[in-house]
């Protein structure tokens, strides 16, 4: 089960593809049973869709400060990613374990993380999105590195 140490209950917007649909399922359960609101961006079937379509409303959600994270979920979790990360305000991990989970939080304050559904199990995912929710970031060194990556174009040297 997924639970965290925070103050208070988080708002997760949820976003999968067809490839995703199982496994955003059975997260959006265990989040719920943890005390989480969960706003669920879709798909609702296995029929064959564009994971842009999911992957936009869930980062609008973040953005508008309408969800505190987001959790995309494709096959792979790489289509989600590059669709996530094309949003100024979004800083997406793709995580296949829990150190890389861990590691997208603490270092890269990741305000979404992506999973490949045909990469990781079911249980692995669970323990992935614990992960990612418990870790804070960690600042110091790494705020340099997010100013960097927050630079608009015409301020990158």
């Amino acid at each position: 089960m997924v639970t965290t140490r925070m103050t208070r209950p988080l708002t997760i917007a949820l976003g999968a593809d067809h490839g995703g649909l199982a496994l955003k399922t059975r997260l959006a359960a265990t989040l719920k049973a943890a005390g989480h609101t969960v706003h669920d961006f879709g798909t609702d079937s296995t029929e064959s869709v564009d994971y842009p379509d999911f992957a936009h409303p869930v980062c609008a959600a973040i953005t508008a400060g309408q969800a505190d994270f987001g959790v995309l979920i494709c096959g792979t979790g790489i289509g989600m990613s590059i669709t996530a990360n094309r949003h100024p305000a979004i800083r997406c991990g793709l995580a296949h374990d829990t150190t890389t989970a861990r590691l997208t939080r603490a270092h890269n304050d990741a305000n979404v993380l992506a999973i490949g559904a045909r990469i990781v199990g079911e249980e692995v995912a669970l323990d992935i999105l614990h992960t990612f929710l418990e870790t804070k970031y960690e600042g110091g060194r790494h705020d340099r590195r997010l100013a960097k990556l927050n630079a608009t174009p015409e301020h990158i040297s």
